[in-house]
């Protein structure tokens, strides 16, 4: 079975997260900081990850780095999950190590659309 982890400080976007990719098969863990979700991964390295951008103390862009050193920490594929339209922000957690992002609130649609593009459902 496919393992997720939802990254989110808050416990409803964690909810939801696992619930949409539970829609896909999915098995699913969630954290609300980055050192818990380091421990995770350890724990079962996912196959992706849906990751809050906008953790405190730049939370986000620290777990990408030091989950991209850990073994097989290259390979779940990492959806950042952002309020921010901005480019540079983006682009940073990109250069970071995540894959994609969405925009919030996002829905089972668009989670579907970029599971698809990755590979990691299929209808």
């Amino acid at each position: 079975m496919k393992q997720g982890l939802v990254i989110d400080d808050s416990r409803v976007i964690r909810q939801i997260g696992c619930r949409i990719l539970q829609t896909f098969a999915f098995a699913t863990d969630e954290a609300a900081d980055s050192e818990g979700a380091l421990t995770c991964c350890r724990r079962v390295m996912p196959d992706v990850i849906m990751l809050d951008a906008n953790m405190p103390n730049a939370a986000a862009l620290n777990f990408l780095r030091a989950l991209r050193q850990e073994v097989d920490g290259d390979r779940p594929y990492v959806l950042l999950c952002t309020t921010e339209n901005d480019v540079a922000c983006i682009a940073e957690a990109l250069n970071a190590g995540a894959n994609e992002y969405v925009m919030k609130p996002f829905d089972r649609d668009l989670i579907e659309a970029k599971l698809n593009e990755a590979g990691l459902i299929v209808d």
